[in-house]
């Protein structure tokens, strides 16, 4: 026994069932080790191979006979399928460690954490937004002219913006014929300058008719410089109305558009909110109810508030309109009576009256905000 105890490492072969030799724990361990990483010291009977546990790079030291009762510092030796390992395993922690910080990643789509959105990303959801809620205002309108869907009214309001958009089509027709009527008149003027001149001529040329013609010469003269300063005042007119129409009721009609827009958001939400109420309820359709309800609640606040601006801007306008009006009629009706009356005075002091400039011979119209401001 003790001879057998004294043999080396490499006389201890042994055979296998099929007559082949095994390989003892030395050969595996130089196999798992480059070589160019040194192998532990096994000069010292302490560290022989009979004494390594060798398990892909980490090598255990088994208990020597002889020290049965001290613990055996362990040693690592590097391995290639254990490094290979190790690699994945950190890989395996930092993927956890990045779903912790980017949010769990279900479904193929990744859902991000709201402090770690970028620009893009929120305007994406914008897109998102956007395109949901046109989707909704899209199908409300169609559902609406198909005479299947419900809209809500408001009759008194209604009926006030009817008014409104009746008057401002007149206005507007008015106007186009207060500019026809100006053009009509600038003709005849000029007619009438022409028709002067002629006569002044033909009284200088005629001596024996030079009275006559010297009085349809100044007759002609005075009509084209009345129908000048009654020009100044259509002009005037005009312009105040079409500042009354194309300035503020287009601004009221704007924001019309916007209390109509935001009351197709507020049926097309209240629609979806209905038709999910008819449905069944369970664990997958109370979260969408809920959702449209607080959809619902938002528009429904944005389009009272937007019913209530409008009420109150129509209010002002019918207030305003009925001043601006009145003066302009009263400037109109002055002019036109003086003019084909033959006064010239009184057509003189209409224009005063309402602070109007004539044109100069060479210069611009002043815009009726400098004429109102003199």
């Amino acid at each position: 026994m003790a001879e057998e105890a004294n043999r080396s490492p490499a006389a201890q072969i042994s055979v296998t069932r099929n007559g082949e030799s095994d390989r003892g724990h030395e050969d595996v361990f130089h196999r798992d080790v480059p070589h160019t990483i040194p192998g532990p010291d096994t000069s010292h009977s302490n560290n022989s191979p009979e004494n390594y546990a060798v398990t892909e790079g980490v090598v255990q030291m088994r208990p020597h006979p002889g020290a049965s009762g001290q613990a055996t510092k362990p040693t690592v030796v590097p391995s290639h399928a254990a490094a290979s390992r190790l690699a994945r395993s950190i890989s395996d922690s930092q993927v956890e460690t990045q779903k912790g910080a980017f949010g769990e990643q279900q479904a193929g789509a990744v859902v991000l954490s709201d402090d770690m959105k970028s620009p893009a990303m929120e305007k994406l959801e914008l897109v998102r937004k956007w395109s949901i809620n046109t989707y909704k205002c899209t199908k409300q309108i169609l559902s609406e002219k198909l005479g299947r869907g419900s809209r809500t009214v408001d009759l008194e309001l209604e009926a006030q913006i009817e008014v409104l958009r009746d008057n401002k089509r007149k206005y507007e027709h008015v106007v186009k014929l207060a500019q026809t009527l100006v053009t009509q008149l600038g003709q005849m003027m000029l007619t009438q300058r022409q028709l002067g001149d002629a006569f002044a001529d033909l009284s200088l040329k005629t001596p024996e008719l030079h009275e006559e013609f010297g009085y349809n010469a100044e007759t002609q003269k005075l009509l084209s410089k009345n129908g000048e300063t009654l020009l100044g005042a259509i002009n005037f007119f005009i312009a105040s109305v079409k500042t009354l129409v194309d300035k503020t009721i287009e601004d009221t009609l704007i924001n019309i558009k916007q209390y109509e827009a935001a009351r197709i958001e507020y049926d097309a939400y209240r629609t979806d909110l209905e038709e999910l109420n008819l449905g069944p309820r369970d664990a997958n359709t109370l979260p969408k109810i809920e959702l449209s309800q607080q959809q619902f609640q938002i528009h429904r606040e944005k389009y009272e508030k937007m019913r209530t601006d409008v009420s109150v801007k129509l209010k002002f306008l019918e207030e305003n309109k009925v001043k601006v009006l009145h003066n302009q009629l009263i400037l109109f009706h002055n002019a036109i009576a003086a003019y084909f009356a033959g006064n010239q005075q009184q057509l003189d002091q209409t224009l005063k009256q309402f602070h109007i400039k004539l044109k100069l011979p060479g210069g611009d119209i002043p815009s009726w905000l400098e004429s109102s401001t003199d």
